[in-house]
């Protein structure tokens, strides 16, 4: 493990001085691409150094319990050692955390797709709400946002929207959140005052480049159509809405919030490598073994994840029994702290999975 680390320590540093090259920082897109990697070793390297720092100290002590002459001097290393070797193992535990590897897709960016689904008007209103809360907790990560489809309800709120987000690390941040979001309040249009309970969907699904999925040429059928709705005069007179059908999957994608229609096949084709990699990812998952499926980043969109109690502002993760009472603030976009928990809960189990397979 230490050699590892020193290695990584290495590497750390000589990414500090290849950024600080003028050719290095004249080229943007190189430049970003160390100082990204330079980042995600950073937590690694800082832990590294401080359990380095304590394990001296630890030595350090024990060598004065055995030579010092000085009895007070004994005493108060004594004292003091308790407390630093429950800081060496407590290092030492978040070391092994930080060096399960990562999964390659953290970095990339997202495509969201949120829909409607039981409770009719009462849960197109929720899947408004979550599509906002997302939007605001966006803002705060300072990713940009861009919406690829949507379709409204008529008494508010969205039968189905469709977005990506743009920035740093948003996969690793937004997978937690796929799966089935229920809610549970007084409707508006509910005279007796009684609570309902409505749910929506949430599919985050990683950005991917056309190298990570291949796509046959035959394997598609476009079709153009005039698009619906918004947009002004000429969104209903000229025909750029897109409508992508891919035949050996039978996934169907459309796009019609352009006004160009080689913009709304691009965007449909994102959408569209993006559902055929998440494809390949769930076949892949599917292979692996129980103690990691369990895991709760297994981004399975049938599964209840999450339940929202407007009436006691109660939010409640199911995944790892986490329950806060600051649902106003969360649908707010306060999401940091409960992906953050859901982030440690994830680690852990993939450190408990890898200590059984090694045990194994």
């Amino acid at each position: 493990m230490f050699d590892k680390l020193e290695s990584t320590v290495q590497r750390f540093e000589d990414l500090g001085l290849e950024m600080s090259k003028p050719e290095v920082v004249s080229d943007q897109s190189v430049y970003q691409k160390l100082a990204r990697e330079r980042s995600q070793l950073e937590p690694l390297v800082e832990e590294y150094l401080r359990y380095k720092r304590l394990k001296s100290d630890v030595e350090g002590h024990r060598d004065i319990i055995r030579n010092e002459s000085d009895a007070e001097l004994r005493e108060l290393a004594q004292e003091e050692l308790s407390g630093l070797e429950q800081q060496l193992a407590t290092s030492e535990q978040e070391l092994k955390i930080l060096l399960i590897p990562q999964d390659p897709n953290d970095s990339r960016d997202v495509i969201v797709e949120i829909r409607a689904g039981t409770g009719g008007e009462e849960a197109a209103l929720f899947a408004g709400d979550l599509y906002r809360m997302y939007s605001r907790y966006a803002e705060t990560k300072g990713w940009k946002q861009e919406v690829i489809g949507l379709s409204e309800a008529a008494a508010g709120g969205v039968k189905e929207i469709t977005f990506s987000l743009i920035g740093a690390d948003v996969y690793g941040a937004m997978k937690f959140e796929s799966g089935v979001h229920r809610v549970q309040r007084v409707p508006s249009t509910e005279a007796s005052g009684r609570v309902h309970t409505s749910a929506a969907s949430v599919a985050v699904l990683p950005e991917v480049e056309d190298v990570d999925v291949e796509i046959g040429e035959n394997d598609l059928k476009i079709d153009i159509f005039r698009a619906g709705g918004k947009g002004g005069q000429n969104v209903n007179k000229v025909e750029t809405a897109v409508r992508i059908t891919h035949i050996p999957s039978g996934i169907v994608v459309s796009c019609q919030e352009e006004r160009s229609q080689l913009k709304n096949r691009q965007k449909a084709m994102k959408v569209l490598r993006a559902r055929l990699y998440e494809k390949q990812l769930a076949a892949q998952t599917a292979e692996i073994s129980a103690a990691r499926r369990s895991m709760v980043g297994s981004g399975d969109r049938s599964d209840k994840i999450r339940t929202y109690n407007f009436p006691q502002n109660r939010l409640t993760d199911h995944r790892i029994g986490l329950t806060v009472y600051n649902l106003s603030d969360v649908i707010d976009g306060s999401l940091a702290d409960i992906i953050e928990k859901l982030k440690i809960a994830d680690r852990t189990a993939r450190l408990e999975a890898g200590m059984e397979g090694s045990a194994g």
